[in-house]
């Protein structure tokens, strides 16, 4: 959920995008930081500037996630007190609050049981020793979110984004220090806005280049939703091939749009993902348009759902793992047994849990289910979110930046994007480094490499964003060639390694993705990688766990369950001959045994090569310290 599925229309447009220079910010006063590093700095003349929020109320989508959020406070609303169910959700990610938010709405008690410290998931975020957050992934949020942007207008705190300008900037492969942008005309409404800015720029392809890669895209617009699911079992690189669009497009474009959208390359990358964002954006004005949070996720989005929750009669229950889901000897649920020893009983459950957690978590009786099987198909890609920050302020932009390097996704000066985090005189990179791994398709195995190794192999990227800017360090190899005029050097860092984020948008994996409803009753399934048109992304997350609460809320005031999505037959084949064992469960403590992210010291390295082993092939010593 780092830069997600609709990033990759900007990544499209970029191809055929204009080198020009940034535009200029207007001052904006500073805030004082709260970072407590102090070292001689050198000021620089780049400020924040934020823009108004688009107008992203005016699209069917928006209209229908309207639409569906009021119809928890009116259809789906109990009647009655008979009707108010106590639902117990386990996970506070994302999905898991945004189904809680919702059922509150509706007059049920939800509460929500955290095994972590924290709430978020994917999106939380802590404070090291320096009071400076660390964050577990890069987050942008962009116009294209129907239901979040419904669910931020519902909290109010449309005021916790800052929008940045309508824009979207790259790092020029074969010019080291420049970047071209490519910018949305005010005025111009979708789609002429997205065929006029590729037709005016001319950078990195060529007229003939652009016109064929267009017409690929025709059969989307005349079939829609059914041509997109159709391209499933396509890889970008092969739908590419084809139907006939340039070779080149896959360098200029589709390695960085890939690696932005599911920390993988195109050759992996199912189209379908890209189809679905460009079906969004061909429709929708500002559905590119970015905005950051203004600061940390705990506080600016995560809190005010929980607020929302406990203010209507919900619970959060934090630091509360389940060690197991238990069931009746006709398979529905008996319990939750918690690790304390608690038994939690409910009249409905949500499991809010990322897949790989789920799959761990089985009970035994629901193992040979056609619906569970599935779920083998779907697992989580590795990904490395570094935080870096500098002594010196970089030349950069107050947006988010496709690096188009072969380490790095995408990243972003915090310190001039997100109020606050803002430092006039030192900049803090966060950088999304993928593919890292060979689950993902890297040639390299960077979640088994140290710290330092990451941090040098960044650094020697670094330097070739900011040639003249990055200092020769020599605790740092990779910067050994840099000249004598840059200056900045690295004052601290933070590895926040992912082993196992957003599910693996790899070609066929739509038709595994399960439906919110399942065969077990009271009991419903929500994140990101169950079945939604918005796949893996903060969006999906959100409607994932909207659907969720729909199933429950329709339950409870006595209507027929909505169906369970349909089942490849080769998996109802497999499910039937499945040797059924107790579950594994969850190993350990800490965010990672969750399915998050964390700085990985020894105790979290020992845990991974135990129980996910895959994570660490090729690497026979531990490596971390």
């Amino acid at each position: 959920m780092i830069v997600r599925n609709f990033v990759l229309s900007a990544a499209l447009a970029a191809a055929a995008s204009t080198c020009s220079a940034f535009q200029a910010h207007a001052p904006l006063v500073s805030r004082p930081s709260n970072r407590r590093i102090n070292q001689p700095t050198k000021s620089s003349s780049l400020v924040m500037r934020d823009y108004p929020k688009p107008n992203v109320e005016d699209t069917d989508n928006y209209r229908f996630a309207t639409d569906m959020s009021n119809s928890f406070k009116t259809t789906l609303k109990i009647r009655d007190p008979s009707q108010k169910k106590k639902v117990a959700i386990i996970g506070g990610g994302l999905s898991g609050l945004a189904c809680a938010k919702y059922l509150s709405d509706a007059g049920h008690e939800p509460t929500i049981y955290e095994a972590r410290d924290v709430l978020g998931g994917k999106v939380s975020a802590w404070q090291d020793e320096d009071g400076d957050w660390i964050e577990t992934g890069l987050h942008i949020f962009f116009g294209a979110y129907p239901n979040v942007m419904n669910m931020f207008a519902e909290l109010g705190i449309h005021d916790h984004l800052q929008w940045k300008v309508h824009q979207m900037i790259f790092a020029m492969q074969e010019l080291p220090g420049e970047f071209t942008s490519f910018n949305f005309i005010p005025g111009i409404p979708a789609p002429f806005n997205f065929g006029l800015a590729i037709l005016m720029n001319q950078k990195m392809l060529s007229l003939p280049e652009k016109l064929q890669t267009a017409p690929p895209l025709i059969p989307m617009l005349i079939e829609g939703q059914p041509f997109i699911d159709a391209q499933d079992e396509l890889s970008v690189t092969q739908f590419m091939r084809k139907y006939g669009m340039p070779e080149r497009i896959n360098e200029e474009v589709f390695i960085a749009m890939a690696k932005a959208l599911d920390f993988i390359d195109p050759d992996k990358l199912s189209m379908t993902v890209v189809l679905t964002a460009m079906n969004r954006f061909l429709n929708e004005s500002n559905g590119l348009q970015m905005a950051f949070l203004d600061g940390n996720q705990p506080d600016r989005l995560c809190k005010p759902m929980a607020d929302h929750v406990e203010a209507r009669g919900g619970k959060i229950v934090m630091s509360s793992p389940v060690k197991e889901i238990v069931t009746n000897d006709d398979g529905t649920i008996n319990h939750l047994l918690m690790r304390s020893g608690e038994k939690v009983e409910a009249d409905e459950y949500v499991s809010a849990m990322p897949v790989d957690i789920v799959k761990r978590m089985l009970p035994q009786r629901w193992q040979n289910m056609p619906y569970f099987r599935q779920l083998d198909e779907l697992e989580g890609i590795p990904v490395i979110n570094l935080h870096m920050w500098m002594d010196k302020k970089l030349k950069g932009v107050d947006h988010l930046c496709f690096s188009r390097s072969p380490l790095l996704s995408v990243y972003a000066d915090m310190s001039i994007t997100c109020k606050e985090y803002e430092d006039p005189d030192k900049s803090m990179l966060e950088l999304v480094f993928a593919p890292c791994s060979p689950i993902a398709g890297g040639n390299i195995n960077w979640i088994g490499k140290s710290d330092e190794e990451i941090i040098d192999a960044t650094m020697g990227e670094l330097a070739r964003l900011f040639p003249t800017e990055i200092a020769n360090d020599e605790k740092w190899p990779s910067t050994s060639k840099q000249g004598p005029n840059g200056e900045a050097k690295l004052l601290k860092y933070s590895v926040v390694k992912v082993p196992r984020s957003v599910y693996a948008a790899i070609p066929g994996r739509n038709k595994y993705r399960p439906s919110q409803t399942t065969p077990i009753p009271q009991f419903t399934m929500c994140g990101c990688y169950t079945s939604q048109k918005f796949l893996g992304s903060m969006e999906g997350a959100t409607l994932a766990g909207k659907l969720a609460a729909e199933v429950v809320s329709n339950r409870a005031i006595g209507n027929a369950d909505k169906p369970v999505k349909e089942i490849q037959q080769h998996i109802i084949d497999a499910a039937a001959n499945y040797e059924a064992r107790a579950p594994v469960g969850v190993k350990g403590d800490g965010a990672i045994a969750f399915g998050g992210g964390y700085t990985v010291g020894k105790k979290e390295e020992d845990l991974l090569r135990e129980t996910d082993p895959a994570q660490y092939d090729g690497v026979a010593e531990p490596v971390a310290a």
